[in-house]
């Protein structure tokens, strides 16, 4: 690989000094889907204090040092290598360098070090790239470490990885070889290490590492390399700044005499400085990736199949896939950067430069619970529940994490809902309402047929629904992502593989739009509604029986137990029988859409009767919980799918463009010149938003009146549709919270707004649900543009002052009809 774009490079690795305002607890180093999976613990210590982890928790083997061949000294730099080393030996000295501290953006986090008395700089890069416009980039199950070094000395860098990364039973007995393929003229050489367990365990899983596939680290060609016991490897290294070319091939256990995995490269610094004064600088690329193939069973149409993964419908060969990732490093780095540069930029526009950086945080989580599958012109991506319960296309768990894909690529959200579709369209599923999951455990998307998963029926039907309608929109109102679509001049393009040449795809790797397959967004839009019409509306149909009411259930909040009545799971239902009589519009169901548009609109108020306080300040819990309260997320809905645009007229009877979204009920009014109806009232978004700015807490919006833990998800769905000012406190309450909090996991979406900001007694992480942090991102591309629009008119006054308490005991009425009564 040549680095044509070197300087820029070293400025997207070195840049970043200023960029990152927040200081979390846990940084991703390499995130690429739910088994490559590696983290920075206690991230506000040096990195050199802690091993990496698994999202889970667990240490993993990946040791970064430094060693300075003329002081004889060698330097920890990530992991604990120093523990292996002789503090007393005659051959090296062991000290610790200066850290400058961890920059990060969406794709990219840097850990910065200089060493002491001397003008040696040296930042470890770790990309896993997020392309929006390049899906086969982003199926690519493999991330980035570049080392750059600056200075006038030469120094050596060594990296080593244990068997951890891949068994999650440190009894595991695995093998390992070293590669060296023939590289063709324009490629980089390289030297790949090949790790895996001896015997491996198709779909299984242990403390959620996956029991099979191959973990493949790999290097330019002119590295050192040496496997062997740790301690010996290690301080092999520290006494001569360098590896011996020796391969241990005695297989055994993960940590019987603990075999590791090692590359060292000397750069040389002092050598090219003899013809200036000033520093020189240098870099090497390694890559981490852990190929599977098949990567789940899925019970799809044609009944129970092993899913390959997507790259592999583009490359014949690992090996393959590996070098063209390694050469591939540029357009890789030029398109993360360009994602990266364009939300932040977004990011911060809508909120502030805190809100700018849990964006970036959350991004790669998010990617880090899927993976890539399918074939190259019907790609589909799989999703884990990560941590709660390990479910497989959880329906909840995409709901939350919807908003960050309709910001980044609205196609990747048709192909996590795309296996949902097919497998209860193939009649596998027996229930008349939406199933929550195709599987109690990743990967293993074995289905249920006999009905008995987790029972959210009101829930899952309106996510599905809504999510459905929010997908269609963003097809027919060509929102393509607002980042690059070219790969840069020089990108290698992509050679011959296994399947046919996609139509999705250009020579490049890059996705081309529907008007380059000769089609529009609108005719995508009513395709994809009009294959899977029977199943939106059985499941409507279910909502007009269920959710005005909803029956004692859970919602997706299932850790806060069942409840009757909930005002904001009812409110959820009640949009989705909204949002069908908009699918029925867009695909010409006219009577189907005057049928549940008028259903939703009687629904809508009487919801208003039954869910709102006495006094009209905030929302129920649950319509016979009085002196209650609830974070009403679910409007955020209302918003998004364009039914609450600014009050404009039309020239015409048929809307188009945004204006065809169902914001007028059909029928109701003449053809013509037209205002169009608000579905949910100016004033239950104007209470809430009150509401929300008069029980904030120290770390941010508490979920309900019960407890005093939030969710984080939620706080941004809230904060999409409050006023600017509400939305800029949650914003700098969250903020503090991941500044102060003690929780010690990947961005967890649960945790108490009070105390030290901890784990409320359950404990989420790393789950893809902090999508929904991207809420006001997705709804500033909603509707052309619009949506945020027709929220304007909460910032011409400000927040009322609300007496909680005094409200609160003003609901509790002896006189209060029930529920049933009504």
């Amino acid at each position: 690989m040549k680095l044509y774009l070197w300087p820029a490079i070293a400025a997207l690795a070195l840049a970043f000094a200023d960029a990152s305002v927040l200081n979390p607890p846990v940084l991703p180093l390499i995130v690429r889907n739910p088994y490559l999976s590696i983290w920075l613990p206690q991230a506000r210590d040096a990195p050199w204090k802690n091993w990496p982890m698994f999202w889970r928790g667990e240490t993993v083997g990946f040791a970064v040092m430094a060693s300075v061949p003329h002081t004889q000294t060698v330097y920890p730099l990530l992991g604990r290598p120093q523990d292996f080393l002789d503090r007393h030996s005659p051959s090296y000295n062991i000290s610790l360098p200066h850290y400058d501290g961890a920059t990060f953006d969406a794709s990219t986090t840097n850990l910065t070090y200089t060493i002491r008395s001397s003008d040696i700089k040296i930042t470890l890069s770790f990309l896993s790239p997020i392309t929006p416009t390049s899906t086969l980039r982003q199926a690519l199950p493999v991330s980035y470490l570049t080392c750059f070094v600056e200075g006038s000395t030469d120094v050596s860098l060594y990296i080593d990885v244990n068997g951890e990364w891949v068994s999650g039973n440190r009894g595991s007995k695995i093998q390992w070889e070293l590669e060296e393929p023939r590289a063709r003229p324009s490629e980089t050489g390289l030297k790949t290490w090949r790790i895996a367990r001896a015997q491996e365990q198709l779909f299984t899983e242990i403390s959620d590492r996956a029991e099979w596939g191959t973990l493949r680290v790999s290097a330019p060609s002119d590295v050192k390399y040496q496997s062997g016991e740790s301690r010996r490897t290690r301080q092999m290294f520290a006494e001569s700044s360098s590896l011996k070319n020796e391969i241990d091939d005695t297989y055994r256990g993960i940590f019987e005499d603990e075999p590791i995995f090692a590359f060292s490269k000397t750069f040389k610094l002092r050598k090219n400085s003899t013809t200036s004064a000033h520093a020189h600088c240098d870099s090497i690329v390694f890559t981490f990736a852990l190929t599977q193939d098949p990567v789940v069973q899925f019970a799809s149409a044609r009944g129970l199949t092993l899913m390959r993964p997507l790259w592999a419908s583009h490359f014949f060969t690992a090996e393959e896939m590996i070098q063209y990732h390694y050469n591939d490093y540029d357009t890789a780095v030029h398109l993360a950067r360009d994602y990266s540069d364009q939300l932040a930029r977004d990011a911060y526009a809508s909120g502030s430069r805190d809100y700018q950086d849990i964006a970036a945080l959350s991004a790669r989580q998010v990617l880090g619970a899927t993976q890539f599958s399918g074939t190259p012109d019907s790609p589909i991506l799989f999703l884990k529940e990560i941590s709660s319960n390990g479910n497989f296309q959880t329906v909840d768990v995409i709901f939350p994490a919807f908003p960050f894909f309709l910001y980044t690529n609205p196609q990747w959200l048709a192909y996590l809902l795309e296996p949902l579709l097919e497998h209860q369209l193939s009649g596998q599923y027996p229930n008349d309402y939406s199933m929550h999951d195709l599987g109690a455990h990743f990967p293993n998307a074995t289905g249920h047929s006999d009905g008995n998963d987790e029972y959210m029926p009101v829930e899952e039907c309106g996510n599905m629904l809504i999510m459905g309608l929010a997908l269609a929109n963003a097809l027919r109102d060509n929102t393509q992502p607002a980042f690059t679509p070219s790969a840069l001049p020089w990108t290698r393009p992509l050679g011959p593989g296994p399947e046919k040449s996609s139509l999705n795809l250009d020579a490049c790797g890059m996705d081309i739009t529907h008007e380059d397959m000769g089609t529009t967004g609108e005719k995508a839009a009513t395709k994809w509604l009009r294959r899977s019409y029977k199943m939106w509306t059985k499941w409507t149909g279910y909502l007009v029986r269920e959710s005005l009411i909803p029956a004692n259930q859970l919602c997706t909040d299932d850790f806060a137990g069942w409840l009757a009545n909930q005002t904001n799971l009812a409110l959820k239902g009640i949009v989705g029988i909204k949002a069908m009589s908009s699918i029925a519009d867009m695909v010409g169901e006219e009577s189907d859409a005057k049928y549940f548009g008028s259903i939703a609109d009687e629904y809508i108020d009487k919801w208003q009767e039954f869910g709102l306080s006495r006094d009209k300040t905030h929302a129920k819990l649950a319509y016979n919980w009085y002196g209650s309260w609830t974070t009403l997320y679910n409007i955020f809905a209302d918003a998004l799918l364009c039914f609450h645009l600014p009050d404009e007229k039309s020239t015409t009877g048929r809307h188009s463009g945004f204006e065809n979204s169902d914001q007028i009920p059909i029928g109701n009014e003449p053809t013509g010149k037209r205002k169009s109806k608000k579905f949910i009232p100016d004033e239950i978004y104007q209470m809430q938003s009150d509401w929300y700015h008069n029980v904030l807490q120290r770390y941010g919006l508490p979920l309900d009146s019960r407890h005093l833990y939030t969710k984080s998800d939620w706080e941004f769905f809230a904060a999409a549709v409050a006023s600017k000012k509400v939305r800029t406190e949650i914003l700098q309450h969250v903020a503090g919270w991941v500044n102060e909090t003690v929780t010690d996991r990947p961005f967890t979406d649960l945790y108490d707004t009070e105390g030290d900001g901890g784990f409320p007694g359950v404990y989420f992480m790393a789950r893809p649900v902090v999508g929904g942090h991207f809420a006001f991102l997705a709804l500033e591309r909603a509707c052309q543009g619009k949506a945020a629009e027709g929220l304007a008119f909460l910032d011409s006054i400000a927040p009322a002052e609300i007496n909680v308490r005094q409200a609160l005991a003003a609901d509790v009425a002896d006189d209060q009809p029930q529920v049933e009564e009504l």
